[in-house]
C-alpha cells in the first residue's frame, strides 16, 4: 500500500472533474474454484486499489461528489472467519490507512444507494457477473444494460488519470518487470530437449512465487508460438524447435510485468530460424526507436507492419508494392496483432473500461483482420508505460484459408509461405516508458539479440 496521501490525492483529482453526482466502486468478491470455500487467488479490482487501495474481498467504495465525502462499506470478519484466517483489521481501522473517515456495512451501503436521486449513480462497466446482480440487486440495472447504463465521463477521466504513471508507480512498475526478466532468464538457463512445456512453466512460475509476488496473467510456455495465447503446457520439448515464452511478474501491490522471449530448444537456432527472427528483431527494435510523447502508436504499428512486410519480401515469403500490401492488411498473415498496449495495475492496463476510450480516446477501432487487435492506437504522453511485441507467426489454418479464399494473393507467395507452415512463430516484448523527451526500457535488460539468446541457453547445457 502507498502512502494515505497519495490515495486522497487520487481521490481529489478525481473529484475534481466532476460537478455534482456519486461516483460507485464494486471491488471483487472471492470466487470459488470448485466449492465456495475452496477459492481461486483473489485479485482485487484495479480502479478499486488505485483509488482505495485495500486489498480484502466484499468492499465497496462511495464518492459523493457535492460534499465531498468518501465512504468505504463491507462486512467485518466473524470469528469463525477469524479462527480460519486469523486476525484481521476491521473496516473502519482500514479506511483509516486510505485517509477515510466514513465506513459501514454492506446493509449500510444498501440503504445509502436507495437515498440517492435516481440518475445520479455513476458506475464503471462491470466485468463479472457478480458485479451485474449487484447493479441489478442495488440500482435496479439489468444485466442486459449494465454496460450501456455506464457512465463515460466516468471511464474517460478514471482511464485519463490511470494512464499517467507517477514516480511511486514506475518504482513499482520497474520491480516488476525486473523480476518478469528474471522469470524469463530462468527459462533460458533451465530448458532442456526431452522436458515438457508444463517443467519449463512451473520453473518460470517459482520464481515469481520466490519473490513474494505472482503471476500477472496465465503463463504462455511453448513450442507452437503460432498460437497467440496458448496455455496448453503438454508437449514435449526436442532439438531444432523455436520455445516462446510470454510471462509476467504481479507485484504484491498489484503492478504487473509483461516481457515475451522466444530461444531454440538446443544451444543455437537454425539459419532458418535466425532469418525469421532477426525480421522480428528489426521491427522490434524499429518500433522503439520511435517512442516519444506525441507520437501516436498506430503510426508505430503501422511502421512494425511494413518492416516485417519487406523483410519477408527479401526472404520470398510476400510480393508487390509494401504500401498498398499495409493498406490490404496482407502483413497481417504473419503478423495478425497488435504491436504493444498500455501496461499498469492491468497487463493489459484497464481493458475493462474499453480499449476505445482507454486506448483509442473514444474513436472507434479499426475492424480490418490485424489491424482491430491493436490494443493502443492513440496519441503518447510522458507517464504512459506500454509494451513493445511484434512477432512473425506462420498460422497453418490461416494460412490455409487465405490460399483457398485468394485473400491478398497478389502479396503472399503462397508456396514459399508452405514450406515454413509448422514453423511456429517468434515474439520479444518489452516493457517501456514514456518520458517528457523520449523513451526508457523498464526493468533489467532480457536477452534478445540471437548472440545474447544463445549465450544464454549454453548456461542450460553446463
Amino acid at each position: 500500500m502507498f502512502s494515505k496521501q497519495t490515495y486522497i490525492n487520487r481521490r481529489n483529482q478525481l473529484r475534481a472533474q466532476f460537478k455534482s453526482g456519486v461516483l460507485l466502486f464494486f471491488g471483487n468478491d472471492e470466487v470459488g474454484m470448485n466449492y465456495e470455500d475452496n477459492t481461486y487467488h483473489f485479485r482485487q479490482d484495479s480502479t478499486f486499489l488505485y483509488y482505495f487501495g485495500i486489498n480484502k474481498p466484499g468492499l465497496y467504495a462511495v464518492m459523493e461528489i457535492e460534499t465531498g465525502n468518501d465512504y468505504i462499506f463491507g462486512d467485518d470478519f466473524t470469528i469463525d472467519s477469524i479462527v480460519w484466517m486469523g486476525s484481521q483489521p476491521t473496516i473502519k481501522e482500514m479506511a483509516s490507512m486510505v485517509g477515510i473517515e466514513n465506513t459501514g456495512s454492506v446493509a449500510d451501503f444498501s440503504e445509502k444507494l436507495y437515498h440517492y436521486p435516481r440518475g445520479t449513480v455513476q458506475y464503471l462497466p462491470p466485468y463479472r457477473p457478480e458485479h451485474q446482480i449487484k447493479l441489478m440487486r442495488f440500482l435496479g440495472i439489468s444485466p442486459a444494460e449494465s454496460h450501456s447504463k455506464a457512465s463515460i465521463p466516468f471511464i474517460t477521466t478514471v482511464g485519463e488519470q490511470r494512464n499517467i504513471k507517477s514516480a511511486e508507480e514506475i518504482v513499482e512498475l520497474e520491480h516488476a518487470v525486473s523480476m518478469t526478466t528474471e522469470m524469463h532468464q530462468a527459462a533460458m538457463r533451465f530448458a532442456k530437449p526431452g522436458m515438457t512445456e508444463a517443467q519449463i512453466a512451473a520453473k518460470v512460475h517459482e520464481v515469481a512465487l520466490a519473490a513474494g509476488g505472482g503471476i500477472s496473467f496465465p503463463i504462455i510456455a511453448t513450442i507452437n508460438g503460432q498460437t497467440l495465447h496458448n496455455h496448453f503446457h503438454g508437449n514435449t520439448i526436442k532439438e531444432g524447435q523455436l520455445f516462446l515464452l510470454d510471462a509476467g511478474y504481479e507485484s504484491p501491490m498489484g503492478y504487473a510485468g509483461d516481457m515475451s522471449s522466444t530461444f531454440p530448444v538446443g544451444k543455437t537456432f537454425t539459419e532458418k530460424q535466425k532469418e525469421i527472427y532477426r525480421i522480428t528483431l528489426a521491427a522490434h527494435n524499429g518500433a522503439i526507436d520511435m517512442l516519444k510523447p506525441g507520437i501516436h502508436f498506430r503510426d508505430v504499428h503501422m511502421q512494425v507492419a511494413k518492416t516485417i512486410f519487406d523483410g519477408m519480401k527479401a526472404l520470398g515469403f510476400t510480393k508487390g508494392n509494401t504500401d498498398d500490401a499495409i493498406a490490404n492488411g496482407a502483413h497481417a498473415l504473419f503478423f495478425p496483432c497488435g504491436t504493444g498496449h498500455l501496461m499498469g495495475l492491468d497487463v493489459h492496463d484497464m481493458e475493462n473500461l474499453g480499449e476505445q476510450y482507454v486506448g483509442y480516446c473514444g474513436i472507434p477501432k479499426s475492424k480490418q483482420f490485424g489491424l482491430k487487435s491493436l490494443r493502443l492506437g492513440r496519441e503518447l504522453k510522458p507517464g504512459f508505460v506500454l509494451t513493445i511485441e511484434p512477432g512473425i507467426y506462420f498460422i497453418p489454418e490461416l494460412i490455409d484459408l487465405w490460399e483457398q479464399t485468394g485473400t491478398n494473393k497478389e502479396f503472399i507467395n503462397f508456396d514459399r509461405v508452405n514450406e515454413y507452415r509448422n514453423f511456429g512463430g517468434i515474439r520479444n516484448e518489452e516493457d517501456i516508458l514514456i518520458t517528457e523527451t523520449g523513451h526508457r526500457i523498464l526493468g533489467k535488460p532480457l536477452a534478445k539479440s540471437i548472440e545474447d539468446v544463445e549465450t544464454e541457453r549454453g548456461l542450460a547445457f553446463k
